[in-house]
């Protein structure tokens, strides 16, 4: 199979088992041509192409990829226009902080997920209440891999865990000098019993 470098990045091009008649470019792409022409776009990208989801890496983004695969197709409607659209899929790892243990992990994020293209908000909007495919206003220069950071975002879990966690949680909330620092400590209640006792009270 032929490779298209895509602003640094190799991408794979099918269309119907060709090659397409047209090269599509992930970061300017014509969502109406690509899935009138069933074709496929697929990459490898460097994480650190991706500079959103980069910042949640705490790792070295040079070395992490995000792997991605995106068909085009147009369905017949009858009395009609055909009906536009684009099954889309991603994968990567992040290394990410256990919440539960603090140590070091690699937290997977991927996708699978069809979406419908519109011409205009309106329909989008009456469509999104009706599908639970997301529907997406079209356009000729449509950033395939922004929508790619996206999903992958959205993916994200508010507090990655281990399944396991390598060593036992440290649940010590104080200090080892913590009671010899009380123990220490003058009671005041006892200083008061003291002066009035001084008092003659």
């Amino acid at each position: 199979m032929d490779s298209l470098t895509l602003g640094g990045m190799a991408n794979d091009i099918k269309s119907g088992g060709k090659r397409a008649a047209q090269p599509f470019n992930a970061r300017h792409l014509d969502i109406v041509a690509f899935a009138e022409a069933g074709a496929s776009l697929s990459g490898e990208d460097p994480l650190s192409h991706y500079a959103r989801l980069s910042r949640e890496d705490l790792g070295d983004a040079s070395a992490a990829t995000v792997r991605w695969q995106a068909q085009g197709r147009s369905e017949a409607v009858t009395g009609g226009a055909p009906e536009i659209w684009l099954d889309l899929q991603a994968e990567t790892r992040l290394a990410m902080q256990c919440q539960r243990c603090l140590e070091p992990m690699q937290q997977p994020l991927q996708f699978e997920r069809a979406f419908r293209f519109v011409r205009d908000e309106a329909t989008a909007e009456q469509l999104d209440e009706e599908l639970e495919d997301d529907v997406l206003v079209w356009r000729k220069d449509f950033d395939l891999q922004a929508l790619i950071e996206d999903e992958l975002l959205m993916d994200l879990p508010v507090a990655p865990r281990h399944e396991v966690c390598p060593s036992a949680p440290t649940m010590q909330v104080q200090t080892p000098d913590f009671d010899a620092g009380e123990e220490e400590k003058p009671n005041p209640f006892a200083a008061l019993k003291a002066l009035k006792k001084q008092n003659g009270e």
